[in-house]
């Protein structure tokens, strides 16, 4: 959940907006109820509609290309992938005041895993294989370039000055020289030299719904998709799963152990990054990047 304003131009949004704005561009919605969803998202905002539809805006203009982006490619997805993906239902444009592309989905039922309190995290481990593997079958043309998907020197600016900052905040017992040494040591790992495959790229738990069994039910939040290195889809081996369905999402995937150390690395600088960040503004966010901070150094 977030606790306050978590990024500098956020457009303010609330039920009003919302009416307004489906009242004017998908009239045969207008009489449905409009809610505010309590997400830990950090770039949109999302409304109910009904029983049966989400409403998800931009809250600020970073966010805006990512709704453009599914619109265009979900339905083209859709069949290709054996869980739920969001259905978009209607494409809204900036009315009322508000800048930027919206949409308006299908509700898909689930709940966020949580780390530590998976119920089978080996067929979790399993299910979230299938996916990545699905992904990375994809052999559409004109796949965008994935949001993280890149070389890792790229990120290697901003996680050190990350850890500088980690550095500054001795309260969150972060052993600054421990991660440090993990990121070095990935930068010196064998770069993706293969062709760029399709991801997902933000495969948070935040992003993942799973049924009253514990299966993987849905994966949402496809702002980030593209074509990059695969080692940026193994993100759920350190924020979500117990090394032994570690090991397990490992096996399923036949990761190499460059691929392996890229995307350890990658896991870790997206927490280092979020730490700091987020620690006063999204309780949910940074709670996660301990955890997967933790994982990395073997302690969790």
């Amino acid at each position: 959940m977030s606790t306050g304003q978590m990024h500098p131009g956020t457009h303010p949004i609330d039920d009003d907006l919302v009416m307004r704005l489906i009242a004017g561009q998908f009239p045969q919605w207008a009489g449905s109820a409009v809610e505010r969803f309590p997400s830990g998202g950090t770039v949109n905002a999302m409304y109910r509609l009904g029983d049966e539809m989400v409403v998800r805006l931009p809250l600020v203009a970073g966010g805006a290309g990512d709704v453009s982006l599914e619109q265009e490619w979900l339905p083209r997805l859709a069949s290709r992938i054996p869980m739920s993906i969001p259905e978009v239902l209607g494409a809204g444009e900036p009315a009322e005041g508000y800048p930027w592309p919206w949409s308006v989905y299908r509700w898909l039922t689930g709940a966020n895993p949580e780390a530590g309190k998976l119920a089978r995290p080996s067929q979790l481990a399993g299910d979230l294989a299938e996916f990545v593997v699905a992904m990375r079958s994809i052999t559409l043309p004109g796949a965008p370039r994935a949001h993280r998907g890149g070389p890792l020197a790229a990120l290697d600016a901003a996680t050190r000055t990350a850890i500088g900052e980690l550095r500054r905040i001795p309260e969150e017992g972060v052993d600054c020289d421990a991660v440090a040494a993990v990121w070095e040591d990935a930068l010196r790992a064998p770069v993706w030299d293969g062709p760029p495959v399709w991801l997902h790229a933000d495969l948070m738990p935040g992003n993942l719904l799973v049924d009253e069994g514990g299966r993987l039910a849905s994966v949402i939040d496809f702002g980030c998709m593209g074509a990059g290195d695969p080692a940026c889809d193994l993100f759920p081996a350190w924020n979500l799963l117990p090394a032994d369905a570690r090991a397990v999402f490992r096996e399923a995937l036949d990761v190499d152990d460059a691929t392996w150390v890229r995307g350890r690395a990658r896991a870790l600088s997206q927490a280092l990054i979020a730490l700091p960040y987020y620690r006063e503004t999204n309780s949910g966010m940074a709670s996660n990047a301990r955890h997967v901070i933790r994982a990395v150094l073997g302690k969790d």
